[in-house]
């Protein structure tokens, strides 16, 4: 029985999992699979690369920087995120990536995209990241209306939390039939309707399935959360979630509230590790591994 992370985005909000990813790193928790949705693919491949502490310490170190994540850059460059900052300087200069390890990596790292022609999730698997391959990563995490889209190998790509916000069911259909799911929201949160979808149908008009994504989200997210409590019911998937609300933006620039976030995934990790190992286990007894 295979085991993947699914991993929600939720910009500023994903710290959260980078520090729950950091207490699997420290004991040795690696799935066969981790399915990265927007800011969860960004700290996903840092944890596939075993690079411990990596997404807290670039956070810390550049929150601030403008071309970090901004409506100033917006404003200069189409992007809140700076392209060429963010997905050359820093992974290659600033904060190397460690592609190597990445590559040798057990895990498959699947980056999830919308696609705005269909108006569907994509589920890009991703040996490597090197070169144009890390625009799969950019575009997993490219927020509509405040980014370009991102266009590779003929397709047309922004955040995959548009389409599918939590790849449970993704996964699962993929072969992966027990999974952790880390949450970005605290238990009892449900996601109301935006009321953009005149602005999507605006902006996005030569992509009107796209636009339709948009203008349902709140819909299909709350329906995912449905099927993830049912299957965590089932014991087919062990969730973690925030366990008391931080109120945290989705461009925060308190680097204090960055720091709490991250502490925060850390400690309940922590306070469940025994379930989780446990969890774990019991994925292996039912497949007669040692």
């Amino acid at each position: 029985m295979k085991t993947a992370l699914i991993l929600e985005g939720g910009a500023k909000r994903g710290i959260y999992t980078a520090g729950v990813l950091d207490v699997f790193l420290e004991n040795v928790i690696m799935p066969d699979a981790v399915f990265g949705v927007s800011a969860g693919a960004i700290h996903g491949c840092s944890y596939t690369a075993g690079q411990k502490e990596r997404s807290i310490r670039y956070n810390l170190r550049y929150g601030n920087d403008p071309r970090f994540m901004s409506l100033k850059n917006w404003l200069k460059t189409g992007n809140v995120v700076d392209t060429e900052f963010c997905y050359h300087e820093l992974p290659d200069k600033l904060d190397p990536f460690d592609h190597d390890s990445f590559e040798k990596a057990a895990a498959k790292f699947y980056a999830v995209c919308s696609n705005l022609v269909t108006g569907e999730a994509e589920y890009i698997l991703c040996p490597s990241l090197r070169d144009n391959r890390i625009d799969y990563l950019r575009a997993s995490a490219s927020l509509p209306f405040l980014s370009r889209i991102v266009e590779i190998d003929g397709k047309k790509l922004l955040d995959g939390g548009i389409c599918d916000s939590i790849p449970l069911k993704a996964a699962q259909d993929l072969g992966f039939s027990r999974n952790i799911v880390i949450l970005t929201r605290p238990e009892g949160y449900r996601k109301k309707p935006a009321h953009n979808g005149w602005l999507a149908r605006l902006v996005y008009r030569k992509y009107p399935a796209f636009a339709a994504a948009i203008a349902r989200r709140h819909i299909m997210y709350n329906q995912e959360l449905d099927y993830v409590v049912e299957q965590e019911k089932l014991g087919q998937a062990l969730v973690l979630r925030p366990s008391r609300l931080i109120k945290i933006g989705k461009m925060e620039t308190d680097l204090g509230i960055v720091r709490q976030m991250y502490e925060l995934g850390r400690q309940d990790a922590t306070a469940r590790l025994a379930e989780i190992k446990a969890f774990l286990a019991r994925q292996q007894d039912d497949t007669g591994e040692s």
